[in-house]
């Protein structure tokens, strides 16, 4: 099974003709809630693909956080773990143009109350995978790689958004995904070298996405990389999160990294064709049927 330890936020989207520069103000037609929340989006993009997924995270008191448990119970996701705070529960403001690019500021919230400690000891062990982002505190993702490391669990972070971590603690990390920006915080490096020089440097699995370029991988396995679905982007808004979700999915049931790298990317495609975080995330009959249009990851 997967724990995914993170964020949850109400997502406000804004369509805009364009994306607004420091001190600019753009107008649009109108506005979307919508779930959210890298650690959300995460649990129910490996849900929808087949994975069972419990969430363990904080809400406000207040009608968004029960409108993310709904929406995580209604993916399928075990919502237990999820706790109520004083705060109010976490929300983005994310910004859309006519391309599907998107700027996007967060206000943590509930969130920062997040704890490793809540997440229940019965549920680590060989047999789970744990999920981390970063949208709750850094500690709090350091502590729970930690524990679950110990217990034998498989670990994933995904280093969005970027911020600084001590070295020691990707020694408790087994597949990291980063994009080429998260990367480069860890690294500096050509795009083409960045996966390599990471893993090489963390001692662990290194993804670094690629946007319509792909991802590349490298890591004791080797090294991998995958293209990207010709596809025209409406919104890019969850992409990475359905990323390191499908990834996060396959990994869980056994499927080898680079199958997996493949499904990722034909899921992190087909997430852009949609607008919104969690409407975007796909389930696994519709990656399955866009396999083929994507050829399967080439050993380099």
């Amino acid at each position: 099974m997967i724990v995914c330890f993170g964020s949850i936020n109400i997502d406000l989207v804004f369509a805009l003709p364009s994306l607004p520069r420091p001190g600019e103000t753009v107008l649009g037609a109108g506005y979307r809630s919508v779930p959210g929340g890298k650690g959300a989006n995460q649990a129910v993009a490996a849900a929808r693909d087949g994975a069972e997924v419990a969430m363990v995270g904080r809400v406000g008191r207040d009608m968004f956080g029960d409108m993310m448990r709904g929406s995580l119970r209604e993916a399928g996701v075990d919502v237990s773990g999820v706790l109520d705070s004083d705060a109010p529960t976490g929300c983005a403001c994310v910004c859309v143009d006519g391309e599907g690019r998107n700027l996007i500021a967060v206000a943590g919230g509930a969130n920062l109350s997040a704890r490793s400690a809540n997440i229940p000891e019965a549920l680590l062990g060989p047999q789970t995978t744990l999920l981390l982002q970063m949208e709750v505190p850094v500690a709090e993702v350091q502590a729970a790689a930690r524990r679950a490391k110990a217990k034998g669990t498989r670990v994933i972070l995904n280093l969005g958004p970027a911020l600084k971590l001590p070295l020691e603690t990707f020694s408790d990390v087994d597949v990291l995904i980063a994009n080429e920006i998260e990367a480069a915080t860890l690294i500096s490096a050509a795009p083409s070298a960045l996966a390599p020089r990471l893993a090489e440097a963390l001692k662990t699995t290194v993804i670094v996405t690629l946007g319509e370029k792909g991802a590349r991988l490298a890591g004791p396995q080797g090294r991998w990389e995958i293209g990207a679905l010709p596809i025209k982007p409406i919104d890019t808004t969850a992409a990475g999160d359905q990323f390191t979700g499908a990834l996060a999915a396959s990994l869980d049931r056994g499927v080898t990294l680079p199958d997996a790298l493949r499904r990722a990317s034909v899921a992190a495609g087909l997430a852009c064709l949609i607008p919104g975080a969690q409407p975007s995330l796909q389930t696994t009959a519709a990656i399955e049927a866009r396999l083929k249009d994507l050829a399967p990851a080439q050993s380099v």
